[in-house]
């Protein structure tokens, strides 16, 4: 269980990673407009405001690293980071748009529920 535990948590990282890179760098761009369901307008307009968010989930990200590095002594850490992730994209499901819940809190859902259950 431990494996499948640091498997989702390493997948959410690699989303994270993801994320931020789409809004730091990629915002403007036909993908992160298109993720983002952005006008070239509406991105050019909350350009600065998109990266401020991908740094935020770049953090995220180091944190969930930060954890993994950590091996077994990085439970806790782990768990931070994956009730961050949960209450991100719970507020961002609630209040941006619906499918954040499924893409980021459920998977920090299953990852929080992984790491209990590896450690009893």
């Amino acid at each position: 269980m431990q494996f499948l535990a640091n498997v989702i948590v390493g997948l959410i990282t690699l989303l994270h990673v993801y994320i931020s890179m789409l809004q730091m760098f990629l915002w403007e761009k036909p993908l992160g407009r298109r993720a983002f369901r952005q006008t070239a307008e509406a991105a050019r307009a909350t350009k600065t405001l998109a990266a401020n968010q991908g740094l935020y989930n770049a953090f995220l990200a180091a944190g969930l690293v930060w954890g993994l590095l950590l091996g077994p002594a990085g439970r806790g850490t782990k768990l931070f980071f994956l009730s961050c992730v949960l209450v991100a994209g719970v507020y961002g499901g609630l209040t941006s748009a619906r499918k954040i819940l499924f893409i980021q809190a459920l998977p920090a859902l299953l990852g929080l529920v992984a790491l209990l259950l590896a450690h009893g």
